[in-house]
């Protein structure tokens, strides 16, 4: 199969040590390249959300890692918690204007991901039977 169209990569930099000036991509790829922190952004780009509704939408994920995955995003600018003065308190989740600004890369990865899944899925394929038993996954 021929794919045309395809664009030549990009020009990066190599980020080998700390203080390497794009070495700040590492603190990004830590928080946003988990499955659950993307989740959660996913979830959150539809608006404000609570606790409960969060963890409703987002399949698999334990209350524990819930917890953990917001505190990181809301630490790292990415999400904002509001507690209302109410009783019981309630507290909704939202994306900064930092968040919100991610979603589109995570909408450019979903759409790539989704363009290249046959090609993937081959390839996987193609290397386990290359491979029998390997435990890669």
């Amino acid at each position: 199969m021929t794919h045309t169209g395809v664009t030549a990569p990009a020009a990066l930099d190599p980020c080998g040590l700390p203080e390497h000036p794009d070495c700040g991509i590492r603190d990004v790829l830590d928080r946003v390249g988990d499955k659950w922190s993307v989740l959660v952004i996913v979830e959150l780009a539809g608006g404000p959300r609570r606790f409960r509704e969060i963890e409703r939408a987002v399949h698999g994920i334990s209350q524990r890692m819930l917890t953990l995955t917001v505190r990181r995003l809301e630490r790292d600018g990415l999400v904002r918690r509001t507690v209302y003065p109410t009783v019981p308190a309630q507290v909704d989740y939202q994306l900064t204007e930092a968040g919100a600004s991610l979603t589109h890369l995570v909408k450019a990865l979903a759409d790539w991901s989704l363009a290249h899944r046959e090609i993937i899925a081959g390839a996987r394929d193609a290397y386990d039977a290359e491979h029998p038993g390997h435990d890669i996954h």
